[in-house]
């Protein structure tokens, strides 16, 4: 995060905002907010003349709604893919240097709200709003929320037995879980979240105790920690995310889920470049992500959609959001917690 942060402030001191955004948005901004009952019809007219839009992003399988959505508009869609981090540095870059060619960037919830800090981004009010939960909208609209992340526990079935599992955080505290638990090196975010629900001395109390009394094994990729759960070398991870499990369960591999109260969840999100090249292609596509069709290919790929009333089993219980403009800002606060409740006792 603090990569993020330098990299949000030297796009703004080398290039000011008021640079970027001299061109007004016009039209596209007018239709980024029109809620008639011909938008649809108005954006693909524009968006023919367009010929194709160009997307950012990070989510593996984002080539289903790509394909779904050139077959039904006949709209090519430019795509480039990396991490996180990547994808924003990327954005920041070309903005600085007064080139844009990007019109959509699928990221993490605080990597588009460190774009939303430096203005470049456009707010969009789209109609289907209407289908997904209202977390995921918001107030500022220049991103949002187009699936959930959800955090999870998991453990490997041939070295732990389903009867053994706990049904809280607090069954950790037992000494039969000596040096079986693992935990990603860098989820002081869910740490963040999961004690401001829990409440923050009760939590420290807690996790601090676990690791004094069985230890833990810190990683460093929820990936990596998925494999080595499957593999038994970590009998039982406290934190992987919920799409880390499946790809591993159909190669056959001995890992379940484990999902905790209180439930901690972020999102993937979609926002548009203030300065897009193909802004109606860009709306177009945006609307589409989050009609129905859209949401249920980001389903049908093995993620969470944001559809309302969408039955997942990590989201029968209450999700507890990690807030992202609060982690950027409390990123070192909540680093330090992190390392002092749980990292410096690892072992």
């Amino acid at each position: 995060m603090k990569k993020i942060l330098k990299a949000a402030a030297a796009a703004a001191l080398a290039c000011p905002l008021f640079a970027l955004m001299a061109s007004p948005a016009g039209a596209a901004d007018s239709l980024a907010r029109y809620q008639g009952p011909d938008r649809e019809a108005r954006l693909l007219e524009a968006a023919k003349k367009e010929g194709a839009v160009s997307i950012y992003y990070i989510f593996p399988n984002l080539s289903s709604l790509t394909d779904a959505f050139t077959r039904k508009y006949g709209i090519k869609v430019q795509a480039w893919r990396s991490s996180s981090e990547g994808v924003l540095q990327r954005v920041l870059t070309e903005s600085r240097g007064n080139r844009f060619e990007v019109d959509l960037i699928q990221n993490s919830a605080q990597e588009n709200e460190a774009l939303h800090r430096e203005h470049l981004l456009q707010p969009v009010i789209s109609p289907n709003y209407a289908n997904i939960i209202p977390e995921a909208v918001q107030a500022h609209h220049d991103w949002v929320g187009t699936k959930i992340n959800v955090f999870i526990s998991a453990y490997n079935t041939q070295v732990v037995k389903k009867e053994d599992v706990p049904a809280s955080y607090e069954g950790f505290l037992d000494p039969k879980w000596k040096g079986k638990l693992g935990i990603e090196g860098n989820n002081q975010h869910w740490f963040a979240t999961l004690s401001k629900a829990m409440g923050e001395d009760k939590a420290r109390q807690l996790f601090g105790k676990i690791v004094d009394t069985n230890g833990i094994s810190v990683r460093r990729g929820h990936s990596q920690l998925a494999n080595l759960v499957a593999s038994g070398e970590v009998p039982v991870s406290l934190t992987l995310y919920d799409w880390n499990i499946g790809p591993l369960q159909k190669k056959g591999a001995p890992i379940a889920a484990l999902p905790l109260p209180p439930s901690v969840a972020q999102f993937d999100t979609l926002g548009m470049h203030a300065r897009a090249p193909h802004p109606n292609a860009a709306l177009l596509f945006y609307d589409f992500m989050l009609s129905e069709e859209g949401q249920k290919l980001i389903a049908a790929a093995g993620a969470i959609p944001v559809l309302k009333n969408f039955d997942s089993p990590y989201t029968r219980q209450p999700l507890h959001f990690v807030d992202p403009g609060q982690a950027i800002d409390m990123n070192d606060a909540w680093r330090k917690t992190f390392e002092d409740v749980i990292l410096k006792k690892a072992g």
